[in-house]
C-alpha cells in the first residue's frame, strides 16, 4: 500500500521543492506599485555602478593586478546594471506605462535610452555613461509624475 502513494509523494515534494522564487513584482493586476520606490532603486544602482566603474579602473592600474577583486567588481557592476533593465523593461515598460498613456512615446524613448545606457555600462568603465543614466531617470521622473516631482 505504501509504494501506491510513492508517486504522489515525489510529485508533491518535486512540486515543493523544485519551484523557484520569482524576483520581479508579479504581472498581476494587483495594484500594488510603488514607482517612486523603483526610480530610487534605479538611481542606487547606478551609483552602485559608478562605484564599481571606479573600483575596476583603480585596480587595474595596480601592479600586480588583484584579479580575483577586480572580477568581483566586474560582476557587481553586470549585476546593478541587470537590475537597472530588469527594473525598466519588467516594471516600467510591461506594467506602468500603458498603451494609451499621455506623452507613451516619450516615456517609452526614455526607458529604452536608459536600458541602452546600462547595457553599455556593462561593456565598459566609461563614466560618461553614468552621467546620461542620471540624466535620463531625471527626464523620465520628469515625464512620468509631472512637473511637481523633484
Amino acid at each position: 500500500m505504501r509504494r501506491k502513494y510513492l508517486p504522489l509523494i515525489l510529485v508533491l515534494l518535486v512540486m515543493f521543492f523544485g519551484t523557484s522564487n520569482v524576483g520581479a513584482h508579479c504581472e498581476v493586476p494587483c495594484g500594488i506599485y510603488d514607482d517612486e520606490m523603483r526610480v530610487r532603486m534605479i538611481a542606487e544602482h547606478i551609483t552602485t555602478i559608478e562605484k564599481a566603474m571606479t573600483q575596476i579602473t583603480q585596480l587595474q592600474s595596480q601592479k600586480p593586478t588583484n584579479d580575483n577583486q577586480l572580477t568581483r567588481w566586474v560582476m557587481n557592476k553586470e549585476y546593478h546594471a541587470n537590475e537597472v533593465q530588469q527594473i525598466v523593461a519588467q516594471y516600467f515598460m510591461t506594467q506602468r506605462i500603458k498603451l494609451d498613456a499621455v506623452k507613451y512615446s516619450d516615456k517609452v524613448t526614455l526607458l529604452h535610452k536608459i536600458l541602452v545606457y546600462a547595457m553599455k555600462c556593462k561593456q565598459t568603465t566609461d563614466l560618461t555613461h553614468i552621467t546620461t543614466l542620471r540624466s535620463l531617470l531625471k527626464e523620465f521622473q520628469g515625464i512620468y509624475f509631472g512637473g511637481s516631482h523633484k
